[in-house]
C-alpha cells in the first residue's frame, strides 16, 4: 500500500522509524516532511500535503503525527475529502477505517509509546472499509457539506 507520512519537530525522528518499520513491512512510503528537525518549525503543511497526496491517489492511506495529534487532524482536515481520525487505542484505528473510511490517521508522538504507535498504525493501515449503507450514508452527508456548506433536500441535522 501506498502510504503518506508527515509531522513537524515532535515527530520527526520517529516518522524516520516509522517510514522505515513500514518500508519493511512492503509499504510504499513516501515522506512529506519534515526533513530536517527544526524545533520550531510548524506542522499544519505537512499535514496539508499528506491531506492532498491522499486525495490525489485516494488507494493511498496517510498518516499524520505531532505531540497530541490533535493539532496535525484538525490541519489535515481542512484538506477536502480527508476523512483525518484521532487515533489513540485499538478501538479507534478500526472503527476509523470500519466505519469512517478514513484515509488519514493522526496520532500523538508523545502519547504512547512507539510500538504501541507503530501497532495502531498497521491496524489502521490492514482494517477495510466495512461498505455498510449507513456508513457510506453519512460519509455521503460529510462530504456533500464540505463541498455545498449544506446537506441540501435529502438530509437535514436534527435540531434540538
Amino acid at each position: 500500500m501506498r502510504v503518506h507520512i508527515g509531522t513537524d519537530h515532535a515527530g520527526f525522528e520517529l516518522k524516520n522509524r516509522l517510514a522505515a518499520a513500514l518500508q519493511d513491512k512492503g509499504h510504499e512510503v513516501t515522506d512529506h516532511g519534515a526533513h530536517t528537525y527544526d524545533a520550531v518549525d510548524d506542522y499544519p503543511p505537512f499535514c496539508t500535503d499528506v491531506g492532498e497526496a491522499v486525495v490525489a491517489d485516494p488507494s493511498s492511506l496517510g498518516i499524520v503525527l505531532g505531540g497530541s495529534g490533535n493539532g496535525e487532524q484538525i490541519a489535515a482536515n481542512k484538506v477536502a475529502g480527508v476523512r483525518a481520525a484521532l487515533v489513540w487505542n485499538e478501538d479507534t484505528a478500526r472503527l476509523a477505517r470500519q466505519h469512517n473510511d478514513a484515509n488519514v490517521i493522526s496520532v500523538g508522538a508523545r502519547q504512547h509509546s512507539e510500538d504501541e504507535l507503530e501497532s495502531l498504525i498497521d491496524l489502521f493501515l490492514a482494517e477495510p472499509f466495512s461498505g455498510e449503507e449507513r456508513h457510506q450514508r453519512r460519509i455521503d452527508l460529510v462530504a456533500r457539506y464540505e463541498g455545498t456548506g449544506g446537506y441540501g433536500d435529502t438530509a437535514a441535522p436534527a435540531t434540538p
